[in-house]
């Protein structure tokens, strides 16, 4: 784990290797469709920017095997997340995850980083994306993160949360209407997650008022051409901690696709409260390369 953690840390490298691999396998580049495996969101798992969907990462079909991989920065007032990661989709059926996330908070506590690790399994179900155009029923799949917090004692347990790891379980329903409404295509999401995560497990998991809930996330999103999306998220968050209040996250983001290998994310995030810092909001952006 430690040779990831270092390149996420050189996330500026990082992305121009990542970014170049990708291009190179651009000519034998899965056979899916442009954008079918969606965006890398900032745990790992291939869905939207905040919350997973229930498409498999990568461009495979269901006898190949692709991958994606991202680097993502958020940049609040008062702090700033970097995450990395890496995706493998095998047969448009199971999808494996690696993510690092690393959460600045300098301009509270000079000097001060919290770090996490993020592994997280797929599975499809039933249903597919593209095929099923003339069909009511969405793609369905299930996942699991384990998420490791290696600096709970640094602010977590200080703040009273219980553990250092957790579980969240998710089930995911994803639509692609290829002739929607107003001519153009549209993408939605719904996700039911089981989490006692708080703040996605970067200030530790459970506490003194609270464990695991069920929490809704949801997505939508517009394809203004085959290139370019418009979307908005809403992610319901855990409220764990007595000694800080926790909002649920919402953005509004726009992906571009100059090529099939490659997405461009940018976003306006609005996190809410996070430690005792409320109104916490600002730029998202993320480069994403996929075969």
């Amino acid at each position: 784990m430690q040779w990831f953690w270092a390149a996420s840390r050189q996330r500026n490298t990082w992305c121009a290797v990542l970014l170049a691999a990708c291009a190179a396998m651009g000519a034998r580049s899965g056979d899916r469709l442009l954008a079918s495996g969606g965006l890398m969101s900032i745990e790992g798992a291939a869905g939207g920017a905040l919350t997973p969907w229930a498409v498999i990462a990568g461009l495979g079909t269901d006898s190949e095997v692709g991958a994606s991989g991202f680097c993502t920065e958020v940049k609040p007032q008062e702090f700033e997340l970097d995450s990395c990661g890496l995706a493998i989709g095998i047969d448009n059926r199971l999808e494996l995850s690696l993510d690092r996330q690393r959460f600045d908070l300098s301009a509270v506590i000079p000097g001060q980083v919290i770090d996490q690790s993020v592994l997280g399994a797929k599975v499809r179900l039933y249903g597919d994306l593209v095929a099923d155009q003339d069909r009511p029923w969405p793609q369905v799949a299930v996942g699991a993160q384990w998420k490791d917090n290696t600096s709970f004692d640094l602010v977590p347990k200080a703040l009273g949360a219980r553990h250092a790891s957790g579980i969240d379980l998710y089930v995911a329903a994803t639509k692609l209407w290829l002739d929607g409404p107003l001519g153009h295509s549209w993408i939605a999401d719904l996700t039911l997650r089981y989490s006692e995560a708080n703040q996605l497990g970067l200030l530790g998991f459970g506490g003194d008022i609270g464990s695991y809930h069920v929490l809704p996330e949801g997505s939508v999103g517009f394809f203004v051409t085959d290139h370019l999306v418009l979307g908005a998220e809403y992610r319901r968050k855990v409220d764990n901690l007595s000694a800080c209040r926790e909002d649920d996250f919402k953005d509004a983001f726009i992906a571009y696709l100059p090529a099939k290998w490659l997405t461009v994310s940018v976003a306006y995030a609005d996190l809410g409260n996070i430690a005792d810092k409320p109104g916490q909001a600002g730029p998202y952006i993320s480069l994403q390369g996929s075969f």
